[in-house]
C-alpha cells in the first residue's frame, strides 16, 4: 500500500459521467482520494453521503474529493445520482488504480482506504478501516475541520 510521504501514483480513469480524470490534473490542491468496495451498498452509501454532506467544508479548505471503486461507469453514475454527490466517482474496472495504490482486496474489490494527498502530490495520511464514518472525520480533522458530530457523520 502507498504510504505516508510517498508520491501518490498517477492514474487515469473514467468518471461516472463518462469523462476522463487524472491525478496530474488534480495537483495543486489537496485531495481526498477514497476507495470503497461497492457502489450502492450500505457502508459505501454512508461514506459517500458523509463526504457529500461535508463537501462545503472541504471546499472551504481548498480540498478536492474523488471516490474510486471497481464498479463500471453505469453503476457509478447511478450511485452518484442516488447519493446526489458533488464530486466525481472513478470507475476502475481494470483495477489498475486500486493495484497502484495497493488497495485491491482478495475478492477483486477495493478495500475501504482513504488517502489524503497534499497539493504537491505527496501522501500525507492514509486511513484504512471497514467503518465509513472515521474516513470522513479523519479527512476533516486533517485539513482543519476538527472532530465533528452532527449531520452527515457516520458513527462507528
Amino acid at each position: 500500500m502507498v504510504d505516508v510521504g510517498e508520491p501518490a501514483p498517477d492514474f487515469h480513469g473514467r468518471t461516472d459521467t463518462g469523462g476522463e480524470i487524472a491525478l496530474a490534473t488534480l495537483k495543486g490542491r489537496p485531495l481526498v482520494l477514497y476507495f470503497y468496495p461497492k457502489a450502492d451498498t450500505a457502508g459505501c452509501t454512508m461514506e459517500a453521503r458523509g463526504f457529500a454532506e461535508h463537501y462545503a467544508e472541504f471546499q472551504r479548505f481548498g480540498v478536492q474529493v474523488v471516490g474510486v471503486s471497481v464498479d463500471p461507469v453505469e453503476a457509478q453514475r447511478k450511485f452518484h445520482e442516488k447519493c446526489q454527490l458533488p464530486f466525481p466517482l472513478v470507475s476502475d474496472t481494470d483495477r489498475t488504480i486500486a493495484r497502484a495504490y495497493g488497495v485491491l482486496g482478495a475478492f477483486g474489490v477495493a478495500k475501504r482506504v482513504t488517502f489524503l494527498i497534499g497539493a504537491n502530490g505527496t501522501v500525507e495520511e492514509v486511513y484504512q478501516g471497514v467503518l465509513p464514518g472515521p474516513h470522513v472525520r479523519r479527512a476533516l480533522a486533517h485539513w482543519g475541520g476538527g472532530s465533528r458530530s452532527g449531520a452527515g457523520e457516520v458513527r462507528p
